[in-house]
């Protein structure tokens, strides 16, 4: 191995031979026995098989194209994929499009601003992360900065009584067909009356696994382990799923003839129509009957073990979340202990 200086460079350079290939480089050190530990540690790596040369990392938006291509091919949920796919737009949108992976530092990332709410942001972040560990295990660079996402505030809105009497009207005021207005209607009261994941759970409901006599509906896969369970029917649920049923004996409860799985997987845009017609915050979304739900099975159970059990919950933080705490509930716990014991004549 060689070690040596070029007359403009202030740094000790190596050059030396494995196999068949030339590495020549700069130690980026002035001192000579420290320039000498690094070239040697060089010289280590080539003859582990690796490559101790730095290559010239891809910039952002030209390293996109080859993260959706993984993306595509990968063994990801649908709602995964288009999570990451906006936040890749969110990124694209940004200064930091045009900068090389190996560049991009925590500072850099600390600096970026996306618009809308801290979950936008975090969305663009998550994406971001995914994509320099991609670019790691490429080796296109050699590690990831440290950063830390945005702060969300949980959902707090909950689809209640009120806010279902809403979008149903709202949604009876949209230019849909019948059975649209109807899928509509059934799948909010689904998802108020059974808790369950709507794209994850719900939509995948097949007529096999309601159980009629026993008025449950089995989950066989969902989010979690402890998403495996057994959901009580409501009367209005028995009966509007009975509607759906008809006849049949098996098959998906919502089926649809245009998607590849043979089931509906959203509402989305229909929810977001009957939303706006109804003037309700956008904040409220499908997910928010789940929330309810929760709500209203503590309220009146006052068992929590229930609410975990019926929802899918093993962690008793993660099934809190759901419980929406009733003001007067607490008021009235309050008037009734507060001096209870103090005669009136103190």
């Amino acid at each position: 191995m060689k070690l040596f200086k070029k007359k403009k460079s202030p740094f000790y350079w190596y050059d030396f031979t494995v196999g068949s290939r030339r590495y020549r480089g700069s130690t980026k050190e002035a001192n000579k026995t420290r320039a000498a530990n690094i070239a040697a540690l060089k010289l280590s790596q080539a003859i582990e098989g690796k490559d101790p040369l730095p290559r010239g990392a891809p910039v952002l938006r030209d390293f996109a194209a080859r993260f959706l291509e993984w993306l595509r091919d990968a063994n990801l949920e649908r709602k995964t994929k288009l999570y990451y796919q906006y936040g890749l737009q969110l990124l694209l949108a940004t200064q930091m499009s045009g900068m090389r992976l190996n560049q991009i530092s925590s500072d850099d990332i600390g600096a970026l601003r996306f618009p809308g709410s801290p979950s936008n942001a975090n969305c663009a972040l998550r994406t971001l992360r995914r994509m320099l560990h991609k670019a790691q295990e490429s080796k296109l660079i050699h590690s990831v900065p440290k950063f830390r996402l945005a702060k969300e505030r949980e959902r707090s809105l909950s689809l209640n009584e009120e806010a279902e009497r809403a979008l149903l009207d709202g949604a009876a005021g949209c230019k849909w067909r019948k059975r649209t207005l109807q899928l509509f209607k059934d799948v909010v009261v689904l998802m108020r009356d059974t808790g369950m994941r709507n794209e994850r759970e719900l939509y995948r409901v097949r007529i096999e696994n309601v159980d009629w006599s026993s008025k449950v509906i089995f989950v066989p896969d969902s989010k979690t382990p402890s998403g495996r369970r057994i959901v009580p029917m409501s009367d209005r649920v028995i009966e509007l799923l009975r509607l759906r049923c008809g006849q049949r004996r098996e098959g998906w409860v919502f089926q649809s003839k245009r998607s590849k799985t043979g089931h509906l997987m959203t509402i989305g845009r229909y929810f977001r129509e009957a939303r706006r017609k109804a003037g309700l915050p956008e904040s409220l979304v499908l997910y928010c009957g789940r929330h309810d739900y929760g709500t209203r099975i503590l309220k009146h159970t006052g068992n929590l073990k229930a609410v975990m059990l019926t929802m899918g919950h093993k962690d008793v933080r993660t099934a809190m979340r759901y419980q929406h705490p009733e003001i007067e509930i607490v008021r009235q716990a309050l008037n009734r202990h507060s001096g209870s014991d103090v005669p009136a004549s103190a």
